[in-house]
């Protein structure tokens, strides 16, 4: 059981306060509700963008590095489709340091020219090194719009293209930070050896007087069934032949999100499943081989990816991988089989639920999503898991016309 204290200041910035006393140091983690998925269809990359601004420096503050390693700590941030999470761990001792630094850059974030030119070449280059110029890096730039015709997944994180970030004005950084950047549109958890009504002292102290203004409420439109298989060939300088089907699955909140979970596991997840022991091991068609979801907020994808083995083709795969689909939607998988699955989940979570980080992210991620109590609930919906709901969902998931394909052709062998 993960314990912890939830308050809102009068700013609307929700709080959440974690006593790990196994721990010398202390977690800050702040999840602000935005992620490429906000982003206007003109005007994408914003919030990749600002992962990076966001370590610009601020009106107060030159750099917000250097004062948080000085004080023996260490930061980082990552953005999704859905969300954008910045997170300090620094000695308990200097505590106040990070909260000094999360509150300034939350209220007067530095819009220099400068800071501008700098991150956007930062992006512009991790966009081409990333994206561009590495083998199979522009597939999720190919596949997210073949999946995705209405909702804004159809762009990834990095950004529909290059220009959206080179013809970004300052108004429009300006414009997007005011609208999602603010106290109401942001969950705060400090976890570590704290004293918690100290720690909420502390918070009120450093953000209690920033502004506060209406959480995002944006309705993001809803993606039509697919009626159709789709498909796309890319022809690259990449090594192998490469292949990724995309089943489209149920959104986060969905009873049947943890169900697709333990799909793709049984599926993918290691040397002892489905397709690895088929596909690789038994039929030799592919060298690589795995499957996983993406985990979005809204409708997700289930993706099946790999690489084919020197001399064996598509067809040869798309058969094999029919048939093996097939059998989960017409034979009931063996308890044995099953439980062994959950097991493995059930040791990946506990083990990931020893880092206080981990603890701090996922108690916001799960506020976000309604209720932070829910971690504590996770481990009920796998165990309520039967093999019927994995055969239900099968037929659900696998069918032709719910699945887009896209494919990756050595250049010259097209």
């Amino acid at each position: 059981m993960i314990e912890y204290e939830r308050h809102v200041l009068s700013n609307g910035l929700t709080v959440l306060l974690h006593h790990d006393p196994t721990t010398p140091l202390a977690v800050v983690n702040i999840l602000y509700k935005v992620g490429a998925r906000d982003e206007d269809e003109s005007k994408t990359g914003f919030a990749h963008l600002f992962e990076h601004l966001m370590f610009g420096g601020s009106v107060n503050i030159p750099e917000f590095d250097t004062p948080l390693q000085s004080a023996g700590g260490e930061n980082n941030a990552f953005t999704s489709n859905d969300i954008t999470n910045y997170y300090d761990v620094l000695p308990l001792q200097n505590l106040e340091t990070a909260l000094w630094l999360e509150s300034d850059r939350m209220l007067s974030l530095a819009f220099t020219p400068k800071s501008l030119e700098v991150q956007r070449n930062v992006v512009i280059e991790e966009f081409k090194q990333r994206y561009l110029n590495q083998p199979y890096g522009d597939v999720w730039l190919n596949l997210r719009p073949l999946v995705y015709k209405v909702h804004p997944y159809k762009w990834a994180t990095i950004g529909k293209e290059i220009s959206h970030i080179e013809n970004a004005t300052m108004d429009d950084v300006r414009s997007f930070f005011d609208q999602y950047y603010h106290p109401g549109n942001a969950i705060l958890c400090v976890a570590g050896n704290i004293d918690n009504r100290e720690t909420l002292q502390l918070i009120e102290k450093w953000f209690g007087s920033i502004p506060g203004k209406e959480p995002s409420m944006k309705v993001y439109p809803k993606e039509p069934v697919q009626e159709e298989f789709r498909s796309i060939n890319l022809s690259r300088e990449v090594p192998s032949h490469a292949f990724y089907y995309a089943f489209r699955m149920v959104d986060r909140k969905h009873k049947d999100y943890f169900t697709c979970d333990v799909l793709s596991d049984i599926l993918g997840q290691d040397k002892s499943a489905r397709l690895y022991l088929r596909l690789k091991k038994e039929l030799q068609i592919t060298s690589e081989i795995n499957s996983y979801i993406t985990g979005s907020i809204d409708d997700g994808l289930l993706i099946i990816s790999g690489k084919l083995n020197e001399g064996r083709t598509f067809e040869e795969l798309d058969h094999a991988l029919w048939k093996l689909l097939e059998e989960l939607k017409q034979e009931s998988i063996p308890e044995k089989e099953l439980q062994k699955v959950l097991a493995k989940i059930r040791t990946s979570k506990a083990f990931q639920e020893q880092g206080t980080l981990n603890r701090a992210m996922n108690l916001c991620y799960y506020e976000m999503l309604g209720d932070a109590n829910e971690i504590n609930h996770e481990s009920d919906h796998y165990k309520a898991i039967h093999s019927d709901d994995i055969r239900r969902v099968s037929n659900d998931l696998f069918r032709k016309e719910n699945c887009s394909l896209l494919t990756v052709t050595p250049s010259g062998n097209a």
